[in-house]
């Protein structure tokens, strides 16, 4: 292909992307590398990260700060799609790539980049997230990914960097691979990949575990205006301080834990540990809300909305037609999902305990068995009848 001379370069301030800075220059010709770090909720570990890219040889490093509309623009949207890859995972690492994204192509365009880069390697779902994403918001411009290319092993990249003054980890590094951001942590690698081991409690940060949970439970109200999180506990709240305030809460009561088998894009399976305290939890509210306020067949049609949902954000097709389409649908669903759910979380377990909304069709009357009851019980008869009989008429037929 050919080479870029300004290029935009995502920057997380690790070995790969370091190494990115001076490969690009002196392998690929790359006249200026300009650095981008997004913070989306990491904050205070990203100024070490800025001066770490300029020591590298960026021409300038930029800082980012994206959290509010990490959390407003995509975390919000998933919430309301109730989306879960594998019915298990939501997506706290994967709807920050196309934010990411953004801010790559918005940077290139600012500074007259004709190409943008980033660390990942092949074997990973995040290239793809980066360039189907990349390619969507601006098809004209190039996308590099050296490290799929360079076929350096880690012992052959830290080397390839202390020739250009990046310094080798002064210790020795964590057999995990982790990301880390507002809505979670991922953790992967070393013991991890054997399916068979369990996580150690090294690995997590944002979870107690449940020996050191605390003894009595604690209830949370959390509520929704039109399937958006805006409060908690009768308190209005901004977004990014109610997923702070609610990744505390469940945090410290053990809830937000998931181990799976994960089915990537590129056709591996790998076992990932992941943190997600308040995107659990608000997707379990905002799912049993729903239950409450939207009727059975819009219930039923929506599930199958929401798998797709899921797996376009997973496999990278956030900027795409279908993303569109289906949010058409979804903020329709939501018109009449606003109310409050009230949860129970105690020992790494978080049950919801109560629901209530001015938008609710659950109809007391109708559902009671005492004296109030309103429910035609006569009509029934019928309605099993004609119901049924599409299998009676068969079972006849059969038995014939």
């Amino acid at each position: 292909m050919g080479r870029a001379k300004k290029v935009v370069l995502a920057y997380s301030g690790g070995v790969d992307t370091s190494v990115c800075i001076p490969y690009l220059k002196h392998e690929w010709g790359v006249e200026q590398v300009i650095t981008l770090a997004a913070d989306l909720g990491q904050g205070a570990e990203l100024e070490p990260v800025k001066e770490k890219a300029l020591k590298s040889g960026a021409e300038i490093s930029l800082v980012i700060d994206a959290t509010e509309s990490f959390v407003r623009d995509y975390a919000f949207p998933a919430i309301q799609a109730n989306a879960l890859y594998e019915n298990q995972y939501p997506l706290s690492t994967a709807l920050a790539r196309p934010l990411i994204a953004k801010l790559l192509v918005d940077a290139a365009e600012k500074y007259g980049a004709d190409a943008v880069a980033h660390g990942c390697t092949g074997k990973g779902n995040d290239q793809v997230r980066f360039d189907v994403s990349i390619a969507a918001l601006n098809p004209n411009l190039k996308v590099l990914a050296p490290a799929r290319e360079w076929g350096m092993s880690r012992e052959e990249t830290i080397a390839y960097g202390e020739r250009f003054g990046i310094p080798a980890p002064v210790k020795k590094s964590s057999p995990y691979s982790i990301d880390k951001n507002l809505l979670g942590r991922a953790i992967e690698a070393g013991p991890l990949e054997d399916p068979w081991t369990e996580p150690p409690e090294e690995v997590y940060e944002m979870t107690r575990a449940i020996a050191d949970t605390p003894d009595q439970p604690e209830y949370v109200e959390i509520s929704f205006e039109q399937g958006v999180p805006v409060g908690l506990n009768g308190a209005v709240l901004n977004p990014v301080t109610l997923i702070s305030e609610l990744n505390e809460m469940a945090g410290r009561h053990g809830v937000g834990r998931i181990d799976m088998i994960e089915n990537r894009l590129v056709g591996i399976k790998s076992r990932e540990i992941y943190e997600t305290p308040a995107l659990s939890l608000l997707i379990q509210a905002h799912r049993d809300l729903e239950s409450l306020n939207l009727t059975a067949d819009l219930i039923h049609y929506k599930q199958g909305i929401e798998e797709t949902y899921a797996r376009l954000i997973y496999n990278g097709l956030w900027y795409s037609p279908l993303r569109d389409a289906l949010d058409a649908f979804i903020q329709k669903s939501q018109e009449r999902v606003s109310g409050t759910v009230r949860l129970k979380l105690f020992k790494g377990h978080a049950m919801v305990v109560g629901r209530k909304s001015a938008y609710s069709i659950y109809s007391p009357d109708l559902a009671t068995y005492g004296a109030n009851d309103q429910f035609d019980h006569k009509a029934a008869e019928g309605f099993v009848y004609v119901w049924g009989l599409p299998t009676r008429v068969w079972s006849q037929k059969v038995s014939q």
